[in-house]
């Protein structure tokens, strides 16, 4: 299992447990912490997270349409260099122990 340290809105702390496969989105869904209304196509921008400085280069780099998005949401929210849409982050045993937080909503 993958062990997640989420921080949601109300700087409550959720340790999640998920196994591999899927989108870290997905996990947050199933948590009550995300909306992920756009089902993942990184097109709504519902799923935003903060991701701690130490695991950014295990979360991969941002796909071009995650970039869009997250230009889109910088009129709303603050979207900083640890800004990721969940849904484009896949759920791998290298995540294990990621710490982050749920951005604000749009």
């Amino acid at each position: 299992m993958i062990e997640m340290n989420v921080t949601d809105r109300t700087d409550t702390v959720h340790i999640l447990r998920a196994p591999e496969g899927g989108t870290l989105m997905e996990v947050l869904q199933n948590a009550d912490l995300v909306a992920g209304i756009c089902g993942g196509a990184a097109s709504c921008g519902t799923c935003h997270v903060y991701v701690e400085e130490d695991w950014l280069s295990v979360t991969g780099e941002r796909t071009e349409d995650e970039t869009y998005m997250l230009e889109a949401l910088e009129e709303e929210v603050p979207v900083t260099h640890k800004s990721r849409l969940s849904c484009q982050i896949a759920l791998t045993t290298a995540l294990d122990g990621i710490t982050l937080q749920i951005a604000p909503e749009a």
